[in-house]
């Protein structure tokens, strides 16, 4: 990893959301000594008032709150705002992560969790989340059809329109369009885009592909844009 970038990635600032004021308490003391800056917010409310008013690099999102659930923060949050989200799910509860990367969420974490696997979560999505261009030089693009896709910006456009992608799934479609023709295992996929390998039974990469391929329409009503290789993995149709 190219250690400017890193450094980038470890001074953005963080937002933490939880009702538990003593966890909170515990994950700012142990991310300030990994070398994060973090605001931390106990309900829906304020912590929608903090993302549409701030810049922070990533917002960590408790799914149970009092009021407005995680799930109506992130989904308030979405309609306005790509800032990467991390969930945190009840152990066990796998149906909350499913709703939860549908709505937007870039990954997620079951509850408890180790600061140690927390950081770990927020240092890969934040890597994703930066371009590594370097600023000065002209912006890449990659266009197949009606789709451009800058690389630099971290920008989508369908015949000139933008489109709103999260953090991963912009590294997803980057990654596939660079492998336009063949076929991405889904191994790999998983490994650059969510900085893990999949695990058994883990829909993470399927649901972001859904969005993605939601996000995009098709190419035609017969024709998806990404198609899937039954066993293997994706490919994106030139």
């Amino acid at each position: 990893m190219d250690l400017n970038t890193g450094r980038k990635a470890m001074n953005q600032k963080l937002l933490l959301v939880d009702d538990d004021k003593e966890l909170c308490d515990m994950l700012q003391n142990y991310l300030a000594q990994e070398g994060f800056a973090t605001d931390a917010v106990y309900d829906g409310k304020s912590a929608i008032e903090k993302v549409l008013n701030s810049d922070y690099g990533l917002v960590i999102l408790d799914i149970m709150l009092p009021g407005q659930s995680g799930f109506d923060v992130l989904k308030i949050v979405r309609e306005k705002s790509s800032v990467p989200v991390l969930i945190l799910t009840a152990r066990g509860e796998d149906v909350d992560s499913v709703v939860g990367l549908e709505l937007g969420a870039d990954d997620y974490l079951a509850k408890p969790c180790n600061p140690r696997v927390l950081v770990a979560h927020v240092r890969a999505i934040l890597r994703r989340s930066q371009s590594t261009t370097l600023p000065f030089l002209p912006d890449e693009q990659l266009s197949i059809g009606d789709i451009e896709l800058f690389p630099q910006s971290r920008t989508v456009f369908i015949e000139h329109n933008p489109v709103g992608l999260t953090s991963t799934e912009f590294t997803i479609l980057e990654t596939l369009m660079r492998n336009a023709g063949n076929v991405v295992n889904k191994n790999e996929l998983s490994e650059i885009a969510l900085g893990r390998k999949l695990a058994h039974f883990d829909r993470s990469l399927d649901v972001h592909i859904s969005n993605v391929r939601k996000k995009l329409g098709f190419i035609s009503e017969q024709n998806d844009r990404i198609k899937t290789v039954r066993n293997v993995g994706y490919l994106f149709s030139k």
